[in-house]
């Protein structure tokens, strides 16, 4: 029997899976400046990438070269064009790779390493070039058109929020109007708690042709390899559900055939299955064999095999499985990509596993919504341009009384303009950024960072904070959370973390990078002076640490106090371990003039630099010290003439 039975695809995706990978705004930055740079060499200037298999392969090694990928490769062409294509689906660069100028604006964005925002929703400026493209952006869903965005904007308006499950098992299923109705109103009653996911991802297949054709094959003929083969419907090659048969003999000798000897058969068959743990978490209460030898039946659940009393049944559940699990295996691996995308935008929060729009786009969005969602169905002339919003879609115009009518009635306030509003969205961030360090910053939690820091667990640390960022930025940015509790939550650290935030308040690293300072002031107290405290850090182990950061942490404290003239500020310098010799020449600085480069006649006497290691940073947590206690504890550091060494040991904390 040959494979007649077509597969369809069910849902969208933003992106390729071949397109995911971590730092995500750093790396389509990069990929674009690597673009740039590959296409103005004179011997790629002419060239068609289609069908070029010579120039893929070159464009492959230049990535190389420029340490943009790792390792080797068995198929270089195919590498370069999926490393390429995630930027062709937002409109970044087309098909040839050539640089749109959608994409062109973005990059003129990172080269000029300016990201503070200039627009209507208060998002960095790359986020809202982001947006854009987003509103564009669609898929082609079984010859039908999806922006993928839009249907997001229009699902939240009607249902308020989405669960983490929601989004990643539901709204992808969204792929017309008809789908887009029907699973707003099984969401809906989910939320009354009168039907579960999987009952809607079952009856959202159910609906198509190919699948009703499938189960009609499967109840009509005895079972062998070549109808499961035929009936799993596969995305890629019929032979990757093999395995199934087996499978299907082991359920039916189990449950049909009552065998409960073939129990231990049945976990071996879930194994030679792809996502045989979706079957073994579904039909098993553990996966220990010796347990399930010893007692097969006390360790198989519950499940929908459990009350099957004919073949006819037993086809029927067993078809409606498989295909479950396929569609959340295909719709788990989208949900990582589809969030990535989703959050470059900067209005869409990610957080207490909801999802939900920030504060402006929210009345924004929901004003124009029903309007801008017959857009939803038909492809954008504009997706490769870097236009106006409401080039996109005619409705979509800035109101921004209809923001401010929105923040009244959340707030419960009677602001009058955008600039009040503004202020009210400020403070709501800072709530917001507190119920973030109950939560994911606790000093346990910290203090488990500061070891994972000092030991390079690398993905341990992105795994707790997040992946969008590097190691260096995610240290500067738990620092700077450090220091905001140190001080009371006093200050606007949001400000002084010199640092792109996305829009649930976590780091993420831009391609051109920039000032690693923490920038901290404070006004005058009983306890201090007005000042400003620059924060410097580095994960840089000892041998690297003297040229890498001597100059450059002088250099940052001097210009500071050159362009303020404000003598009582100082700087922090913050590492794992530090090298005797940054200590020594940190303190020589006490006593060095320090000259401005461009006028030899404005000049400082001296700076304070305070060098700590993370184990005195994990002491000062521990023993819940504040920034009143501690400059005092700096100032008197800094006035000793105790030879480095000794004075460190003295004031600072333990060295080896």
């Amino acid at each position: 029997m040959s494979n007649t039975i077509p597969y369809k695809s069910f849902c969208w995706s933003l992106g390729t899976t071949s397109f995911r990978t971590k730092n995500f705004n750093k790396t389509i930055e990069e990929q674009l400046s690597l673009l740039d740079e590959f296409w103005n060499i004179p011997e790629n200037t002419d060239c068609e990438w289609s069908g070029n298999k010579e120039l893929q392969i070159r464009y492959y090694d230049f990535m190389f070269r420029k340490e943009f990928v790792e390792g080797s490769s068995n198929n270089k062409a195919k590498d370069a064009r999926e490393k390429t294509s995630g930027l062709v689906d937002i409109g970044l660069i087309n098909e040839e790779r050539k640089i749109t100028l959608a994409g062109m604006a973005l990059l003129d964005v990172s080269k000029s390493n300016v990201f503070s925002t200039n627009n209507f929703f208060q998002i960095p400026r790359d986020s809202f070039i982001y947006l854009k493209q987003l509103l564009k952006t669609s898929n082609n869903v079984n010859g039908k058109c999806i922006r993928p965005f839009i249907v997001l904007l229009y699902v939240l308006s009607k249902l308020e929020y989405l669960t983490m499950e929601e989004f990643t098992y539901l709204l992808p299923l969204c792929t017309d109007e008809e789908n887009i109705e029907f699973i707003i109103q099984q969401i809906e009653k989910l939320r009354a708690h009168d039907i579960s996911i999987d009952s809607i991802i079952i009856d959202r297949l159910m609906t198509m042709d190919n699948y009703k054709a499938g189960l009609e094959l499967l109840l009509k003929n005895d079972v062998n390899e070549d109808i499961i083969c035929t009936v799993g419907i596969n995305r890629k090659s019929r032979d990757y559900d093999k395995p199934y048969f087996l499978l299907y003999n082991e359920l039916y000798n189990v449950f049909i055939k009552n065998d409960k000897t073939a129990t231990i058969n049945l976990l071996k068959a879930t194994k030679k299955v792809k996502i045989g743990v979706l079957w073994r978490g579904y039909l098993f209460d553990t996966i220990a064999e010796k347990a399930i030898k010893k007692e097969p039946e006390k360790h198989l659940n519950a499940t929908i095999f459990s009350t099957v009393k004919t073949v006819e049944e037993f086809k029927k559940a067993f078809y409606k499985m498989m295909h479950l699990f396929k569609a959340k295996a295909t719709l788990s691996d989208y949900f990582d990509l589809n969030r990535r995308y989703i959050k470059t935008t900067d209005i869409i929060l990610f957080e207490d596993d909801t999802v939900k729009l920030d504060i402006v786009a929210k009345y924004f969005f929901y004003s124009i919504v029903n309007k801008l969602y017959k857009s939803a169905f038909v492809p954008s002339s504009k997706l490769f341009d870097d236009c106006k919003l409401e080039e996109i879609d005619n409705s979509i115009v800035i109101h921004e009384k209809v923001v401010i009518n929105g923040i009244n009635n959340e707030f419960n306030t009677n602001i009058k303009d955008i600039s009040e509003a503004y202020m009210i969205l400020e403070k709501n961030r800072y709530q917001r950024l507190h119920h973030l360090i109950d939560n994911k910053f606790t000093d346990d939690k910290i203090l488990i960072l500061l070891d994972l820091f000092k030991e390079r667990k690398d993905s341990e640390i992105n795994s707790m904070v997040t992946d969008n960022a590097d190691i260096p930025t995610i240290f500067e940015y738990v620092l700077g959370i450090i220091w905001y509790k140190i001080s009371n939550q006093e200050g606007k650290v949001l400000d002084y973390m010199n640092l792109s935030l996305d829009a649930d308040l976590l780091p993420k690293t831009h391609a051109g990078g920039g000032e690693a300072d923490i920038t901290y002031e404070y006004e005058k107290t009983k306890y201090y002076p007005r000042h400003t405290l620059l924060i410097e850090a580095t994960l840089a182990d000892k041998t690297n640490q003297r040229c890498m950061e001597m100059e450059p942490v002088s250099r940052h404290l001097g210009q500071h106090l050159l362009s303020t003239n404000d003598m009582n500020s100082y700087c922090i310098f913050i590492t794992n371990s530090l090298h005797i010799n940054v200590i020594s020449d940190f303190r020589s600085r006490k006593t060095t003039i320090y000259y401005d480069s461009n006028d030899y006649s404005k000049y400082i006497n001296g700076m304070k630099i305070i060098p700590l290691q993370t184990d005195v940073l994990k002491d000062i947590i521990s023993k819940n010290k504040k920034y009143k206690e501690l400059y005092n504890i700096f100032e008197k550091a800094y006035q000793s003439d105790l030879k480095p060494l000794e004075w460190y040991r003295e004031y600072i904390g333990d060295y080896q």
